[in-house]
């Protein structure tokens, strides 16, 4: 499933190419005819993200809400569009300019809602770490009182927004926590640690289009940042992720694997006991 960080450069993408302006909206799957022709011709006035969820808003309070699920995507293509582009695929949702067209295919969710049910969304979700305005004490308040190990916490997207299961398996890593922590035996140090790091690492993958947690490459990237450069990695690596039965790069302990929350997580088995 796309992480935040994905949804968030999705969100600068088709905000960057139909804020303003008033796209035809169809669906030539069928699916969404009766929602598209209901926003269709609209102004577009703006597309937004929080963690997982995408929202695009258009004049007299209607809103395109998008979770693009295990398997949607979303593709933001430019060119002078002289004839209708030609679909590709099974396409829930097109919106279409002279100058950007953009397919929205098997997507989780696409609604078309108001804005009192976009906020009542967003209540339901924890800070996303890639807003400047997110409060990490809220979550802090639903982990430091739970039960639940901290590799649960961090995927449950009312506790935490945008986190996914890359990132929630290196973070821990690199910290050395154990991922079967309860939540209230974290110390809030510790979480601040995690919070921090989130906070730092998810916007190189808005940056790259890529999850970026090996620390020689982010430091790789953040220095090309930093010199007003775009960051060019040649491949996509991890401490931890996908490398079960592999030495930890760290202690050389063998890393190992667990279905937590759905999905497989992966851990040091040496030196991620920190509690």
């Amino acid at each position: 499933m796309p992480e935040g960080h994905t949804l968030f450069a999705l969100a600068r993408d088709l905000h960057a190419a139909f804020a303003g302006t008033r796209p035809t909206v169809t669906s030539p799957q069928g699916r969404f005819a009766e929602g598209a022709a209901q926003v269709s011709g609209r102004t577009l006035l703006g597309a937004t993200s929080r963690g997982k969820h995408l929202f695009l808003e258009f004049e007299g309070d209607l809103w395109v809400h998008v979770h693009l699920g295990l398997i949607g995507t979303f593709t933001v293509d430019e060119g002078e569009w002289t004839a209708e582009a030609p679909v590709v695929g099974q396409v829930r949702m097109r919106l279409a300019t002279r100058e950007h067209v953009a397919d929205l295919r098997g997507p989780n969710l696409c609604a078309v809602v108001t804005g009192g049910e976009v906020e009542a969304v967003l209540d339901r979700l924890g800070p996303d770490p890639l807003r400047p305005d997110a409060d990490p004490e809220r979550a802090w308040r639903r982990i430091g009182r739970s039960s639940r190990p901290v590799a649960e916490l961090l995927m449950d997207q009312s506790v935490l927004a945008g986190v996914g299961n890359v990132y929630r398996s290196e973070v821990l890593w690199r910290h050395r926590l154990s991922p079967f922590t309860e939540g209230r035996a974290v110390r809030p140090a510790s979480w601040r640690l995690v919070w921090d790091d989130l906070v730092r690492l998810m916007p190189l993958g808005v940056a790259t289009g890529r999850i970026v947690t090996v620390e020689d490459q982010v430091l790789e990237v953040e220095a090309a940042l930093g010199r007003g450069e775009r960051p060019r990695l040649t491949e996509r690596t991890s401490s931890v992720y996908r490398r079960t039965g592999r030495p930890c790069e760290r202690c050389g302990s063998r890393v190992r694997t667990q279905v937590v929350a759905g999905r497989n997580l992966f851990w040091c088995g040496g030196c991620q006991r920190r509690r």
